[in-house]
């Protein structure tokens, strides 16, 4: 992919109350992938300046590692120093630029100075995580208005860019056309399902004999529903041998998504909650009671988060009031359903998810979620 990063800070009073936005656009369409902010407290602009880069740069790496990003921002001091054209003489810029340059490629972005009028959309997330912080608030993404006029970075010709508008308050509205309608499938079994092991991005075992007729048995339930309208996959084997069975059926291809692969469990990976409590028992009870905190050498609840909301915004976005089979794991199921729900991180360990249940979530054109199917399992009974 070709991606562009807009980015911006801000402090009221240089030092004073800061606060970073950014977003990631497609930069073949123009349409609007993710967008981040976040207040930080006390800080210079141009230490915000820079924070927004660097959540910027770590969004559009979430996105597509692999990409290309053109760095746009209205911050000359930040756009000189990161193109080496200017030496970074305080020690807290080096910093900042140090930990930007380790986030993506080197090699893979290119930085452009505009103009602040044409960097509102950041500028304008920037003031709302500012605001939300003045009111003892952190800024979330469902409160943003920077989505309701996007600007279009290189729009295609005769191409629509795809606009988002957020919500203001959950409730019932106006008739808001269709809703694109994500059915989420676990994959079925493996030989560490049954075991409860923790199965992450490690070895990922291919299906088990039981896990292959599980996914045949969701292959014929979406064949007698008839609704699937596309299918997007996990690029792990066992989400792939479970979607590649369902779009056999239905003759559909499978789109893979890197975002909604499964939470890396890092030194967990293989073992049961009993063996993980045994060998590392804080980093158990801390992974239990925050979901900042991640195994050893693993991923945490907020960054899995992070990527899975990534791609859903990427699936709506590409399947607009469509009937989309996400092929996937446990966390980002659950937490795809916590999101729709506004519940806390805490609620995914009160969520029993089986292998090959179908889950259900209607995202509507205001951002607002509808959780309508949670855990079905009908299509396994009998055999």
């Amino acid at each position: 992919m070709r991606l562009v990063v807009e980015a911006d800070g801000g402090s009221r009073g240089n030092p004073g109350p800061a606060a970073y936005g950014a977003l990631v656009r497609d930069a073949a369409t123009g349409e609007v992938l993710h967008e981040v902010a976040e207040a930080i407290g006390v800080a210079t602009n141009n230490v915000a300046e820079y924070r927004g880069l660097i959540a910027g740069l770590t969004a559009a790496h979430t996105i597509d590692p692999t990409a290309t990003v053109e760095v746009r921002a209205d911050s000359k001091l930040v756009v000189e120093q990161m193109s080496g054209r200017w030496k970074i003489k305080h020690a807290d810029m080096r910093d900042l630029a140090t930990r930007a340059r380790g986030i993506h490629p080197p090699g893979q972005v290119t930085y452009t100075w505009i103009p602040r009028e044409r960097n509102k959309h950041a500028d304008r997330l920037a003031n709302e995580a500012m605001d939300a912080a003045a009111k003892g608030r952190a800024w979330t993404p469902q409160e943003s208005t920077a989505f309701a006029t996007p600007k279009a970075a290189a729009p295609v010709p005769d191409e629509p860019v795809t606009t988002k508008v957020r919500p203001t308050a959950p409730g019932w509205g106006p008739d808001l056309g269709r809703p694109t309608t994500l059915v989420l499938l676990r994959h079925g079994e493996t030989v560490l399902t049954p075991q409860k092991r923790f199965s992450g991005t490690g070895a990922d075992p291919d299906l088990s004999e039981r896990g292959r007729w599980q996914a045949a048995r969701a292959a014929e339930a979406f064949a007698e529903r008839n609704t699937i309208e596309a299918i997007v996959s996990s690029p792990l084997g066992r989400c792939r041998q479970t979607a590649e069975a369902v779009a056999q059926r239905l003759g559909l291809e499978v789109r893979e998504e890197p975002g909604f692969r499964e939470t890396d469990f890092g030194a967990w990976e293989g073992l049961t909650f009993a063996e993980a409590r045994e060998q590392t028992p804080d980093a158990l009870d801390a992974w239990l009671t925050s979901a900042d905190a991640a195994p050893p050498g693993g991923e945490s609840f907020t960054e899995v988060a992070r990527r899975v909301e990534v791609a859903r915004d990427k699936t709506i976005a590409r399947h607009p009031g469509k009937t989309v089979l996400v092929v996937t794991h446990v966390t980002p199921i659950k937490t795809l359903v916590r999101i729709a729900l506004g519940a806390p991180p805490e609620s995914m360990f009160r969520m029993e998810l089986s292998a090959a249940a179908i889950s259900a979530v209607q995202w509507w054109s205001d951002g607002n979620a509808s959780l309508r199917v949670f855990n079905e399992t009908a299509h396994l009974r009998g055999v």
